[in-house]
């Protein structure tokens, strides 16, 4: 897996990257292979926009948060895309369940 990481009118530092790396490393718990993620980092008047795009096997994730530090919208934009991955593992089993649910009532 390669991560891209692209930064608008600012420079990325070896501690940011690391920062990046770091965050997208916790979403490996979900078992599920992430395909070619892609950070943009900017920096914007009222402070850093991170935007983050993750293809997976089941689809893709998108991810963007705003804040006036930018390690902590890297963090937001780990947490929505943690939340984004849960809700794509659990989906069959949701399924699964109302087809159970279903034959009972019958």
């Amino acid at each position: 897996m390669t991560l891209n990481i692209t930064s608008k009118q600012m420079d990325i530092t070896p501690a940011i990257r690391a920062h990046v790396e770091e965050r997208l490393a916790k979403l490996g718990k979900w078992q599920t292979q992430l395909i070619n993620p892609h950070f943009v980092l900017s920096k914007i008047p009222q402070g850093f926009s991170v935007e983050a795009t993750i293809t997976t096997p089941n689809g893709n994730l998108f991810a963007g948060a705003e804040s006036d530090d930018m390690y902590k919208a890297i963090n937001e934009v780990e947490e929505k895309l943690e939340r984004q991955l849960n809700k794509l593992q659990h989906k069959s089993e949701a399924r699964r369940a109302d087809e159970r649910l279903k034959d009972s009532f019958e």
